[in-house]
């Protein structure tokens, strides 16, 4: 895991490939329309499976080349957040239902909402203007009490990692390792048999868009996990990953970036507030959702259509905010890059998210919060 860049060569290379990275999850993003809240949105309301497998895909092709990044030891995935031995267990499963109720609320997750506005739905601006605010808010502020007292405090402490196959080889007569590829290859299999018996219901931008997300996974850890780590920094003379805010590798998340770019923004000439990967990757994929809506012709201003639109994503943006930050992750963050990496956190997670937007669906009808006409709109956006 050596690497002969300098630590200063090093974070340039880690915050520009988050640019490059983002411009190229922007664009296919665009031109696929992948989202995980249009996955589930779609298939509950439209009956259409398509997002959804193209989902299902790019977590088995990011989950088979993280681990094969894992067996290769090309970075220590025992260093990522999603790895941690400190199940926060509550956290991951409140937080999660609560971004994705939030998420049904304001028309889409972080990453849908970064593509959207780049695509010129100022709807999405404010989405991600409130998010980032929430998100922060509950990073340091006034929501983080109500998380570190009330939900991180059950917490599990682990022997091991909280992958799910050192999990299991707990209990098991097998390598962590060994555990680990098997799942992948069930994955693999269940995503492979799933997208063939469907294969009427996925069109050619399902397909292209899971397996571009898919690689951007793998992509962003070799980034951050190997190129960007430093064995023996020389100031610390300790192993250092640079360019991330965690200083940790980082795969693809949203909503803590968010919080990171409204503080890099709002305190521009403090020389502690750095561009990171996390926020290049932002700024890429608004960059490059913009340069595909143009090139096919897609760019269209949006905005509110009333009052009561705009205080339906406010609350979800503030939802979005706090559930993202709480359950470590939002459906990007722990919904492909927890997955990919087999965590168990990720998965209560995704539990979470999904329960929370089934439930964001089934209550908007009855509740007249939106007729079924602005529901199947927004789910084919």
């Amino acid at each position: 895991m050596k690497t002969p860049l300098d630590p200063a060569t090093a974070v340039h290379y880690v915050t520009w490939g988050g640019l490059l990275l983002g411009l190229v999850l922007g664009a296919a993003g665009q031109a696929s329309r992948f989202c995980v809240r249009g996955a589930i949105d779609d298939l509950l309301t439209l009956r259409r499976p398509g997002r959804l497998l193209s989902w299902l895909l790019a977590v088995a092709i990011a989950a088979l080349f993280v681990q094969a990044l894992v067996s290769l030891h090309l970075f220590d995935a025992r260093k990522t957040i999603a790895w941690s031995a400190n199940f926060v267990w509550a956290s991951y499963l409140v937080g999660g239902a609560i971004f994705g109720f939030g998420m049904i609320l304001a028309g889409g997750c972080p990453q849908r909402s970064l593509v959207k506005a780049g695509s010129g739905d100022l709807k999405s601006v404010v989405t991600l203007v409130v998010t980032a605010v929430a998100a922060l808010m509950t990073l340091r502020g006034a929501f983080a009490p109500w998380r570190v007292d009330l939900l991180d405090r059950w917490s599990l402490p682990l022997a091991t990692p909280q992958d799910l196959g050192s999990i299991a080889a707990t209990a098991l007569p097998l390598a962590p390792s060994t555990l680990r590829w098997v799942l992948v290859v069930a994955v693999l299999a269940l995503a492979g048999a799933a997208a063939w018996r469907q294969r009427a219901q996925m069109d050619r931008g399902h397909w292209l868009g899971g397996l571009a997300v898919g690689l951007l996974v793998p992509a962003a850890f070799l980034l951050t996990g190997a190129l960007g780590f430093v064995p023996e920094h020389p100031e610390t003379l300790e192993p250092a990953w640079l360019g991330t805010q965690s200083h940790r590798p980082e795969g693809l998340s949203f909503v803590a970036p968010l919080a990171n770019s409204l503080d890099l923004l709002t305190m521009w000439t403090d020389k502690a507030t750095v561009a990171t990967f996390g926020v290049l990757l932002v700024v890429g994929v608004l960059a490059g959702s913009f340069a595909s809506a143009r090139l096919r012709g897609d760019f269209r201003l949006q905005s509110f259509q009333d009052p009561r639109e705009l205080a339906r994503y406010l609350a979800g943006s503030v939802l979005m905010g706090f559930g993202g930050v709480t359950a470590l992750g939002c459906s990007v963050g722990q919904g492909l890059t927890g997955l990919a990496l087999l965590s168990a956190g990720a998965l209560l997670a995704v539990a979470g998210i999904v329960g929370g937007a089934v439930l964001a669906i089934r209550l908007r009808r009855p509740a007249g919060v939106r007729t079924p006409a602005i529901g199947a709109r927004e789910a084919l956006q």
